[in-house]
């Protein structure tokens, strides 16, 4: 079983897509809406995959994700930015794919985040 963190601040979206992912019975998902409390919450869960949002209160999804690259005991953990930064468009363009990170627009479609869940853990 795959375990995932959620780190966003909407707490709605949160519990949508933990709900979705824990349907699988693939994923075991934990949640964080604190930006400010991610990176320790992270260091403490060790999750496989981090799905970040980018634009968050307090601390930025890009500067967790930065924070994350240098410490060694989470450097190597991928991370997908989820954001409404970019269209859906510009994501099927780039397969997902924008200067070496993993993107999936909102909102978000279960199916397609699981796909890219499984091509990348």
């Amino acid at each position: 079983m795959k375990r995932i963190i959620i780190v966003d601040d909407e707490e709605d979206f949160c519990f949508f897509m933990k709900k979705n992912l824990e349907a699988t019975k693939n994923f075991e998902v934990h949640i964080c809406t604190d930006s400010n409390q991610a990176v320790n919450h992270i260091k403490e869960i060790r999750p496989n995959l981090i799905l970040l949002d980018i634009l968050m209160p307090g601390i930025s999804g890009p500067d967790i994700a930065q924070e994350l690259k240098e410490d060694e005991s989470t450097q190597d953990i991928p991370v997908v930015f989820l954001t409404a930064v970019i269209t859906e468009a510009e994501a099927r363009e780039n397969k997902n794919v924008i200067g070496g990170h993993y993107f999936v627009p909102k909102p978000v479609k279960v199916k397609e985040l699981i796909e890219i869940i499984n091509k990348i853990c």
